[in-house]
Parts: structure tokens; sequence; C-alpha cells
């Protein structure tokens, strides 16, 4: 499987929305980090993860895009490469 581009050695902090869909940018390729703006077409490979706010607040995106709580940061982007 490929392996996606580090956009990022730190998550995105974003203010959601309650009932708001988000959609995460799985390949590491979007220019609108951390959500898809459709570059992973290009290799037709990843495909972006919707995330839906249960509430009004302010979370993490990962983005080195090795999380193991996709699309949520967990810390990973702090282990070496």
């Amino acid at each position: 499987m490929p392996t996606p581009v580090r956009a990022s050695d730190t998550p995105f902090a974003v203010d959601v929305e309650q009932g708001k869909d988000y959609w995460w940018c799985a390949c590491g390729r979007s220019k609108s980090q951390p959500f898809c703006d459709g570059s992973h077409k290009a290799e037709g490979v990843f495909t972006p993860m919707k995330y839906t706010a249960t509430e009004s607040k302010t979370v993490y995106f990962c983005g080195c895009k090795a999380s193991g709580h996709k699309p949520l940061c967990d810390g990973t982007h702090k282990q070496p490469v």
C-alpha cells in the first residue's frame, strides 16, 4: 500500500461545528490541508475520510497522516520518521 505524503509535522487545530461534516485529506497532497481538495484523484489510491462533529469545539486533525486515530491526531507525529 502506498504511503501518504506527510503534510505537516504538527496537527491542524480546527474549530468544528456540531453536525457539520469535514473531509480529511488522507493522501497528504491537498493544498487545503487538513481537508481534501481532490488531489488524491491523480493517484487513485487514497480516499478522504469523513469526520462529523458531534459538538462544536476545537479538534486536532492529523497532519502526518500516520495517526492510529484518523482523522484526528494521536501524537504519532512525535515519533521519528
